[in-house]
Order: structure tokens, then sequence, then C-alpha cells
């Protein structure tokens, strides 16, 4: 049985802060400084698609391994790029997405920039290349250089939902737009994470545990 929902409306600031520190009583408060790196966050969040942590960091090293450069990458024949990520799975789509995101970029193959420009107008630019959409640019933009923005993968969507915090079948613009409003300013990293972990340990999409989640009492769409 679940419990009768209420019409949806914004959750207001303390109702995120009471959340936000419940997870964090939970989870901790992760720790990742700003790596720098755009260009492999892009490439990494690609090889992610459809697959766990483990296969993607292996294709991303092996990539790394057998290519000097982003350049090189680029440059070199998609079947090389293929075989190199392999270990990722559904490597020939991956393949020819890297490189066509790497060569939309142009030269030169730089997005250093974005560390000083505004999100908005990284955001855009991101958003133009192929098969890149708002979370892969908030991956990037949150984890190459702490920018504010808060990717909203599966399990952030899913928990977020049942929490309340983002409308019910809103669409990715919408989700997006409302979890960078409510998250407060240096929390998005934190956010993020948690709604992440506790999407992964607890709040499954097919069978959550409620029973012994540590939001129950939060939570609209907990199951009696």
């Amino acid at each position: 049985m679940i419990a009768a929902r209420a019409a949806w409306s914004p959750p207001s600031r303390a109702r995120v802060q009471r959340l936000r520190r419940r997870l964090a009583e939970v989870y901790g408060v992760p720790m990742m400084a700003p790596h720098g790196d755009p260009l492999a966050e892009l490439v990494l969040t690609v090889l992610s698609q459809s697959t766990n942590d483990r296969n993607r960091d292996v294709a991303f090293s092996r990539l790394r391994e057998r290519f000097p450069s982003w350049q090189a990458v680029r440059d070199a024949p998609v079947e090389e790029i293929e075989e190199a990520i392999r270990p990722g799975g559904i490597s020939k789509v991956k393949s020819a997405r890297i490189q066509a995101i790497l060569e939309a970029i142009g030269d030169p193959l730089d997005l250093s920039w974005m560390r000083d420009a505004p999100v908005q107008r990284s955001r855009e630019r991101l958003c133009e290349l192929p098969g890149v959409g708002r979370k892969t640019a908030a991956c990037v933009l949150l984890f190459s250089y702490g920018l504010r923005d808060v990717p909203v993968d599966t399990h952030v969507e899913r928990v977020g939902t049942r929490l309340g915090l983002l409308r019910p079948k809103a669409p990715t613009e919408e989700r997006h737009d409302a979890m960078v409003k409510l998250t407060p300013a240096c929390a998005e990293l934190e956010l993020h994470v948690n709604l992440l972990r506790h999407g992964r340990r607890t709040c499954h999409a097919q069978r959550p545990a409620c029973g012994a989640c540590a939001l129950r009492r939060m939570c609209p769409s907990r199951r009696a």
C-alpha cells in the first residue's frame, strides 16, 4: 500500500535542508575536488551509458593508455576506438559518438574556457554537441570545475520524485532546472551524490526498501 499523495508543490527550503541533513547523516558528505578536465568528463559520461562503473573505468583507462591525446582519439580510425573501449559495452555506438563529439568541438580541442564562463553559456555549448544533453552537460560542469549544476540521472530523478523534490513526470529540462534551484549553493555535489547513493542502496526502482529507509518518515511515497 502506498501512502496517499497530495497535489505536488515545490519543496520549501526548510524541507530540502532537512532531507539534505538526513542524507548526510546516513551517507556522509562526499569530498571530491574538481578535476579540471572537461574533455575527459565528456568521454567518461559517454562510456558510462548502459554499463556499470567498473566497466566504464576499464574502458576509459584502455582508451587513455592507447592514445596519447584527445586529438589522437579524434583522428584515429573509429575501429581502434571501438576496440579500446570494448569492455564498456555497446562500443560501436560509443566510439562513433566520442569521435563525433570531439570533431564537433573543433580546433582547438579545448573546453577550459568553461571554468570562468557563465554556466548558462557553457551548458548551451555542451548541449549543442552530438548526443550531449542536460545530464552530461551537468556532469562536465560540476565534476570538472565545481560549477553550479546538478546531474539528474535515473537514480536522482527517481529518488527526487518520490521525495517530492521534483514534479512527477516532469520533462528533462524542468527536472534539471528544478534541482539547481532547490539545491543550496556549494551543495551541488553533495546532494547529487547522496541522492544517487540512496537510489542505489535503498530506493530501488522496482522494490524500494521502504521499511529500512532512513528517510521513510519524510517520504510522501513510502510504502506501508
